[in-house]
């Protein structure tokens, strides 16, 4: 910094300055610093300056699980956020639920002089993994749930799985099934909730649960459990579309049309679904969003002037996307 102050004919503060992106700096004089940066090959030395301030300019990420298409779209969208904001990400995975796997991460990030942490915690044993974590760290929970005083942003699962099910109840359904999500998981039961609610908002009794494990194997053994059982259903709501893959893949092979015989609506939105046969309704998790207001919320912690975490969890909203697998029941015309 002293030679490019020497080179550029400012003081060392006004380098620092222009570093920081000060407001009060002539513009004359920031294009000579960034001049003379260029001339003397200038690189700001990140490690000592998180020496000092005890920061960096990287977000710490703690994700229990990356290798569904949840957690993966949403560790995607934070990295994206983050880089807008100016931020790198560092990611800790841990390898199971314990208490003492989820210390280890934070401490490895601690070692990176992280300026505050996200936290994907999609299932109940990684909250409960949480409950030691340290209060002077900025942090923000997100993707299901958050340990005790940790803010969040969370995608509305119970209204989304509302929606697909007053759905299918809108086109004259009165016997939908449903396909849940993997135990333990608070997006699973969420869903679940949702078509139970919706169910008995219009009195009528939910149909079988049957269930899955968010893969498309899964999705195709509930099918064939199903057909097996005979239960006389013409929808059904599926916890994701990998399993509503799999589910319409059970059906076809049986001979039931998709949706001539059973309607079926999935949960997520993947990049496939409007290329499956037929093209799947499903509910869109706007993840892109989710990244935004999550790095809002944290950078809110690390740079607000007080610091303080909203009281509530912030709740992103859920959209049905109507595609052709859903169509009224034979003989029964959709509600006005």
């Amino acid at each position: 910094m002293a030679d490019v102050a020497r080179l550029a004919g400012v003081s060392a503060q006004t380098v620092s300055r222009v570093l920081n992106d000060h407001p009060y700096v002539a513009e004359e004089t920031r294009a000579r610093v960034v001049a003379a940066m260029l001339e003397l090959g200038y690189r700001r030395n990140l490690t000592a300056r998180a020496l000092v301030t005890r920061r960096t300019d990287t977000i710490g990420v703690i994700a229990f699980d990356t290798g569904l298409y949840g957690p993966a779209s949403t560790l995607f969208s934070l990295e994206q956020a983050a880089r807008e904001r100016g931020y790198h990400v560092h990611v800790a995975t841990v390898p199971d639920l314990s208490e003492e796997g989820f210390v280890d991460a934070v401490e490895r990030l601690r070692g990176h002089l992280v300026s505050g942490l996200v936290v994907l915690a999609p299932q109940r044993g990684a909250v409960r993994a949480m409950a030691g974590f340290p209060g002077d760290l900025p942090a923000v929970a997100v993707e299901g749930g958050a340990a005790p005083g940790l803010t969040s942003v969370v995608v509305d699962q119970v209204g989304g799985a509302v929606q697909a099910t007053r759905h299918l109840l809108d086109l004259g359904h009165r016997r939908i099934a449903h396909v849940a999500g993997r135990e333990d998981w608070i997006e699973a039961d969420a869903r679940l909730q949702g078509w139970q609610q919706a169910m008995a908002d219009a009195g009528l009794p939910a149909g079988p649960v049957l269930p899955g494990d968010w893969s498309a194997r899964s999705g195709h053994e509930a099918g064939l459990a199903l057909l097996a059982a005979g239960v006389p259903v013409t929808g059904v709501f599926v916890a994701n579309d990998h399993m509503a893959l799999g589910l319409v893949r059970a059906l076809a092979e049986a001979g039931v049309d998709v949706p001539g015989d059973v309607s079926v609506v999935g949960f997520d939105d993947i990049a496939e679904a409007g290329y499956l046969r037929p093209p799947l309704t499903t509910v869109r998790q706007d993840f892109a969003e989710v990244g935004r207001r999550c790095v809002d919320r944290l950078l809110h912690l690390v740079e607000g002037p007080d610091g303080s975490p909203p009281e509530d969890a912030l709740v992103v909203p859920a959209t049905l996307v109507v595609r052709a697998s859903t169509a009224s029941p034979a003989g029964e015309p959709p509600r006005p």
